[in-house]
């Protein structure tokens, strides 16, 4: 039995919430997703905080940028300067095609820039693609 890949959304829309899980059902991979729907509980599950305190640490992170709170280019900055966090994959998954955040997303080490598809169709495609890159094909680090 493969081993159940772990995925932290970071993600305050509730309806890319529930495209993103239900993708990530039809996916080869085991999965089980944990939801942040903002930066302070992004935060909170990373470093095992307040309702988080059990949570198990992520094998790769799909963040927003904007979201409440924190924005992703703040997690994003604080997960790839600690040690502990930094080897986890960030994608960022985001609206934004402003070459501004797509600039400093990299410039923060992020894994990977993908523009969310307003279509439902080509979303859940977009979804199916990462899970094919960076869970079937990748390494990811133990």
């Amino acid at each position: 039995m493969s081993k159940i890949v772990h995925i932290l959304l970071v993600e305050d829309n509730e309806g890319d919430i529930l495209l993103t899980k239900e993708a990530f059902e039809e996916s080869k991979v085991r999965t089980k997703i944990s939801v942040a729907r903002n930066g302070q509980e992004a935060m909170d599950f990373l470093y095992n905080k307040n309702e988080f305190e059990k949570a198990e640490k992520p094998d790769l992170i799909l963040l927003d940028i904007n979201i409440p709170i924190y924005n992703g280019h703040e997690i994003l900055k604080q997960i790839k300067s600690d040690s502990s966090l930094k080897k986890i994959p960030v994608i960022m998954l985001t609206t934004s095609s402003n070459k501004k955040d797509i600039d400093q997303a990299y410039e923060n080490y992020s894994n990977s820039f993908v523009k969310k598809p307003l279509d439902m169709d080509e979303f859940l495609d977009a979804i199916l693609k990462i899970e094919e890159f960076w869970l079937q094909l990748t390494t990811l680090a133990k």
